[in-house]
């Protein structure tokens, strides 16, 4: 990390959901590498160390995303200390069935988690951001929201809506100073990437020769985009989606 860099968000507060683990967990130690104070949010319990050095910058949340009443409770519990000047939407859940074989209850909870939830966190904490004179959100798309991907029918759809979510508000709320990205990921070497492949009876060496650069991004790689998206240094960007998938979409 260069000099120049290192300190963009020293003294402002970003809010990362799905912290706990893979790209969440590397975008909020980088935040907090950068000076930043952070409000983790996570579904599962996030353990106190987790961040490591400025970790004590770190505040931890335990919240479902895809239900108004955790969000509310956690919105509650961030703006008592103030509005955020970022916010990074990550938490998301995948699937690995086509149309004919996904169970409503499955497409209800990927929509649920992946739309609603991006939705939600977006509703309650853009008032005092628009209130205050700004901010930055940056959504957690992918390429399975701009190209079809086998088996990922419910994956796709919500991760297409997240694009088309994300664009919306960049246009309500360019006017209010909040500026809204999002990044669309090719496949990264994650935990949550590994549990998905092996539950489809794929493997990660399979993906890897799928990739015109050869390798998986990692979530290090997502999260420097991310924060990219969210600094100063991103000013005139909003409405973007920024793509990271080694090559996959351009071959």
């Amino acid at each position: 990390m260069d000099a120049i860099s290192s300190a963009r968000f020293e003294g402002r507060t970003a809010v990362v959901t799905g912290a706990g683990s893979g790209i969440g967990a590397a975008i909020a130690s980088r935040l907090l590498a950068e000076g930043a104070r952070v409000e983790a949010v996570d579904v599962a319990e996030i353990a106190a160390e987790a961040f490591g050095d400025g970790g004590e910058r770190a505040r931890i949340h335990r919240a479902d995303v895809s239900d108004e009443d955790d969000v509310g409770r956690v919105s509650g519990s961030i703006l008592a200390s103030g509005p955020p000047d970022a916010v990074f939407n990550v938490a998301g859940i995948g699937s690995t069935m086509s149309v004919v074989d996904t169970p409503l209850e499955l497409w209800e909870h990927v929509f649920a988690v992946n739309v609603r939830g991006t939705f939600l966190v977006c509703k309650h904490l853009l008032p005092a951001m628009i209130e205050r004179g700004g901010g930055s959100i940056v959504n957690m798309a992918s390429i399975a929201g701009v190209v079809g991907l086998r088996n990922r029918a419910a994956y796709c759809a919500s991760k297409g809506a997240v694009i088309a979510l994300t664009r919306a508000m960049a246009v309500d709320h360019v006017a209010d100073g909040v500026r809204v990205n999002c990044v669309a990921p090719g496949t990264v070497d994650s935990p949550w990437v590994r549990r998905l492949v092996e539950g489809a009876g794929e493997s990660i060496a399979e993906l890897e020769a799928r990739q015109p650069m050869g390798r998986l991004g990692t979530p290090e790689e997502i999260a420097g985009a991310s924060l990219y998206l969210a600094s100063d240094e991103a000013a005139f960007a909003t409405g973007s989606v920024l793509t990271l998938d080694g090559g996959l979409t351009a071959a």
